[in-house]
């Protein structure tokens, strides 16, 4: 299983959240990561984008990834 350590934290991001963090590359645009990731899995690009920017914030939030 994959975790992200940060102080005082134990992250375990789920398959998705993981699809994600794999592509925060501190080049690719959330945009892009969404086109992605709804391509791979078949999914409508807005409700992923949606997801994703949901996500990002949410971890940016934890100060776990900058945005």
């Amino acid at each position: 299983a994959w975790a992200l350590l940060s102080p005082e934290k134990v992250l375990w991001p789920d398959e998705i959240s993981l699809a994600i963090l794999r592509r925060c590359d501190g080049r690719s645009e959330a945009g892009a990561i969404a086109r992605e990731l709804a391509r791979e899995y078949g999914a409508d690009e807005s409700e992923v984008r949606a997801d994703v920017l949901t996500f990002l914030q949410d971890w940016s939030d934890r100060m776990v990834v900058r945005l």
